[in-house]
């Protein structure tokens, strides 16, 4: 009996590690850039910070400039649109996906 209570209590405790673990990579996942009423804004924790001050290069090799350009690695240039995000990993959301509300997502420059 005492051995299932000790099973018990280590599997539980091992739980709530990975669910403290599991929130900060999804807040780290909520970082990046907007394009907002056409100014380029950084996204921390999901909330706007203020304005873009300096170029940028994601994690996958895009480069995002403070005008809303995104070179990707191999070249290709795109302009970013009002409510569109990229997340620090290059990542494309739209800005709604943020809000709850559905959108489109995919990968750039991959």
């Amino acid at each position: 009996m005492m051995n299932y209570r000790t099973v018990t209590v280590a599997v539980v405790a091992l739980f709530l590690s990975v669910s403290f673990l599991a929130s900060s990579i999804v807040a780290a996942d909520k970082d990046g850039v907007m394009m907002k009423d056409g100014k380029m804004m950084m996204m921390k924790d999901g909330k706007m910070m203020g304005p873009m001050d300096h170029e940028m290069t994601m994690d996958n090799g895009t480069k995002m400039m403070m005008d809303g350009k995104m070179k990707m690695k191999d070249g290709k240039e795109m302009q970013m649109k009002d409510g569109q995000m990229m997340m620090m990993d290059g990542k494309m959301m739209d800005g709604k996906m943020m809000q709850g509300d559905k959108g489109k997502m995919g990968e750039m420059g991959k």
